[in-house]
């Protein structure tokens, strides 16, 4: 385990709330496996879960013209049998050429049109931006906004076992998304990063560990172990914002009283394996040598430091094991809860910009 009060260095003069963690790796490897084939096992029993017969992508994009010198693109293709995923893109207007691409998963109740803003710098750093909506948000939902539907959509998979709305079925989205990004002549498709926030971050670390495709990987405010919270009673702050889905579980289960208990057979049938074998210190080391930026708070009950601790330590010895420690970084935000600084933000932005060379 790592000290959060022992080997720090500032990240910068102006960011003085973030400190870059140099993380102690002290995990043995699990049992008698190689990396290699430990890392080949896990992601194929990943993609099992996940796995659904592909289909046509069947795209479309509608480009509008430019301003400030930017172009926005929405565009659409189709990610199984009954599913779409409506995107968009934002690229330099003038520039010829293959781009470096990063792609912006949003929170829970967010959506595409919120990462705008996001999508408009990186822009102007010469990325292809890239949001999508998550499943039933945004456009994928009768409402255009909000989680309702979403809740509605998690609570069906526990009562059926159907579907995946929670966390995996976007990681089936990305990797769809990726197989159009490679369809689009001004995309490289070597240099695809991905980026998110909350629900984005975990769908980012999780899609990054099973895509080698994704070059460069930022999951904020996400990373977690999710075993460590249920086995120390921090598990309330993470089911808060799925709580809607859970108490309904709770009512058809006939549970008068939510606990740990509970809620690991919710996971069960919901988001299999999320605090075993595809937790947070499972999923990471996948991730190595590739680069990856850890961004949480010091003070997000989310992400209790102590889980986020385990995933760390078990990052950064795969990152050993291959030689690649600079390519690995912890950034924790001093004071700060369940959000991304506008510094932290800059940090991501500059770590797109190392490793993808825009």
């Amino acid at each position: 385990m790592f000290d959060m009060k022992d080997k720090t260095m500032r990240f910068s003069k102006r960011a003085a709330s973030l400190i870059l963690i140099a993380v102690t790796a002290s995990i043995p490897l699990r049992g008698s496996e190689s990396p290699s084939s430990d890392i080949k096992s896990r992601r194929a029993a990943f993609l099992k879960v996940i796995d659904r017969p592909k289909v046509a992508l069947a795209a479309d994009a509608r480009e509008f013209p430019a301003t400030n010198g930017l172009v926005r693109v929405h565009f659409g293709f189709a990610t199984d049998a009954e599913q779409r995923v409506p995107g968009i893109l934002v690229k330099p207007s003038k520039a010829s050429g293959r781009f470096p691409v990063v792609i912006v998963l949003h929170g829970t109740g967010g959506n595409k049109e919120g990462q705008l803003e996001l999508l408009t710098e990186l822009a102007g750093k010469r990325f292809i931006g890239v949001a999508i909506d998550g499943r039933y948000h945004g456009e994928r939902t009768k409402a255009g906004r909000g989680s309702v539907e979403y809740q509605e959509a998690i609570l069906r998979t526990y009562r059926t076992g159907k579907e995946h709305p929670f966390l995996y079925d976007t990681v089936w989205d990305v990797m769809r998304l990726i197989d159009y990004l490679e369809t689009r002549d001004d995309v490289d498709a070597k240099r695809i990063g991905l980026i998110g926030f909350s629900k984005g971050g975990m769908e980012t670390y999780l899609a990054a560990a099973v895509d080698p495709r994704i070059a460069v990987a930022v999951p904020c405010i996400g990373v977690q172990s999710f075993r460590w919270s249920l086995e120390h009673s921090s598990w309330k702050s993470r089911v808060e914002t799925i709580q809607a889905a859970v108490n309904s579980a709770a009512l058809d289960a006939g549970v008068s009283e939510i606990n740990a208990d509970f809620v690991r057979r919710f996971y069960d049938r919901v988001v299999p394996g999320i605090y075993a074998e595809f937790d947070g210190p499972s999923m990471l080391p996948l991730i190595a040598p590739r680069p990856l930026l850890v961004i949480n708070g010091d003070s997000d009950a989310r992400t209790p430091l102590p889980g986020l601790d385990e995933c760390a330590t078990s990052a950064k010895q795969a990152y050993l094991a291959v030689r690649a420690e600079a390519k690995f970084q912890l950034l924790i935000q001093e004071k700060t809860g369940h959000k991304v600084t506008p510094d932290s933000l800059q940090a991501a932005v500059g770590w797109f910009v190392k490793w993808l060379n825009p």
